[in-house]
């Protein structure tokens, strides 16, 4: 149903995560017994969760971590562990800067080039633990360093930039071709971000086998504020993934659809697989682990942009292991530990055995889902500051 704005102008309404709520369905099923195995072009992970390409997330031990526990991590090739030979430093001052003056030192540490030399160091770490390899690039990189990507031994290739399409304008510059790129490789390609029907259908056409949703959602990422760009997780999500069965049915290729950022709690992540998401990809949960590049910090990857930031660092503080975060134990009650098991909690509620039948769960518009009958769980949260 569309809205009018104004006499020149009618939109259609788009939800996000707090405005949804899962219905149970006619049948439970014991959790222990859910399947939520992902697979990406014949990777198989135990779990469907993507440690996103941020460098207050990702560094060689916490993908070589992730790997071991069963997920996916994404190490970002223009950050600082591919700049610096010894990014530790760099981290901590970082994590030491006032809030005052971090996104100009965040500008001044990301003119150190890149070096070639450091991209298959890092990949070679990680693979030589026995953890699967992601890496991330921006389209402008792409073709130059997909290669090196591939000889160094990554198993996934992410082209991530603000919002990417398969069609681009310019008449100063080379557009990157993901046709091209698809067929160079024979590791997987995954575009980034998306977040309507019509483009995901086209970018899945070239030859991508993954897509990231969503523009702007996340903690860190101011590019709804500045830009004025972006859709709602949900509704980005499930019109993706139309986009994804139709394209499945028309060709017999199943592209991969992985919400990205917007997640805040366990319930979110549930709420994101069942408008159809196959896999999620997180970034500010993950970056209050222990493992964490960022000491308990987090900023997104436009932040250092010499001229139009769009993220700022916030603090995510230190809340747990890595374990914790995903298998528990919980020790705390907000939803943010132990999300493997709130997902499969979640499923068990609704019947669904795997992921795709998930994606199957009745949904309502429930704006007041997080509210309603918690007069006390407020005025709690509110006397202690929250």
């Amino acid at each position: 149903m569309e809205l009018e704005l104004g006499r020149s102008k009618r939109a259609r309404r788009a939800y996000g995560f707090d405005e949804v709520a899962l219905v149970p369905g006619s049948v439970t099923i014991n959790p222990d017994e859910i399947d939520v195995t992902f697979s990406l072009n014949g990777t198989r992970l135990p779990i469907p969760f993507i440690a996103a390409a941020m460098d207050g997330v990702v560094n060689t031990p916490f993908a070589i971590e992730m790997g071991r526990l069963g997920g996916l991590a994404v190490l970002n090739l223009d950050g600082v562990q591919t700049r610096y030979e010894e990014p530790e430093a760099v981290l901590q001052e970082i994590a030491e800067s006032p809030p005052e003056h971090v996104n100009t030192l965040l500008q001044r540490l990301y003119t150190a080039p890149v070096q070639d030399g450091l991209i298959g160091q890092r990949i070679e770490e990680i693979k030589k633990a026995g953890a699967p390899c992601a890496v991330s690039t921006t389209p402008a990189h792409a073709e130059r360093r997909a290669p090196i990507v591939q000889e160094a031994g990554a198993d996934v290739f992410v082209v991530q930039g603000t919002v990417l399409t398969a069609r681009h304008r310019s008449s100063s510059y080379r557009h990157l071709s993901f046709h091209e790129l698809t067929s160079s490789l024979d590791i997987p390609v995954i575009a980034v971000n998306c977040v309507d029907y019509a483009t995901a259908l086209e970018l899945m056409d070239t030859g991508i086998k993954g897509l990231l949703v969503g523009v702007g959602p996340g903690a860190a990422c101011t590019t709804r504020a500045v830009l004025g760009v972006g859709v709602p997780q949900v509704t980005a999500t499930s019109d993706c993934a139309a986009a994804r069965d139709d394209h499945h049915r028309r060709s017999g290729e199943r592209v991969a659809i992985i919400t990205d950022g917007g997640m805040r709690l366990g319930g979110d992540v549930a709420k994101a697989f069942a408008s159809g998401a196959d896999a999620v990809m997180i970034g500010s949960i993950f970056a209050g682990a222990r493992e964490a590049a960022g000491r308990g910090n987090h900023w997104g990857m436009a932040t250092p942009d010499p001229n139009l930031p769009r993220g700022t660092r916030i603090r995510t503080g230190v809340k747990g292991s890595l374990q914790e975060i995903l298998f528990g134990p919980a020790h705390v009650d907000d939803g943010s530990m132990n999300l493997v098991g709130a997902l499969k909690s979640a499923m068990g509620v609704c019947g669904a055995n795997t992921i795709r039948e998930f994606q199957d769960t009745e949904m309502v518009v429930a704006p007041s889902i997080k509210t309603e009958g918690k007069t006390e769980q407020r005025a709690q949260h509110v006397g202690m500051g929250a």
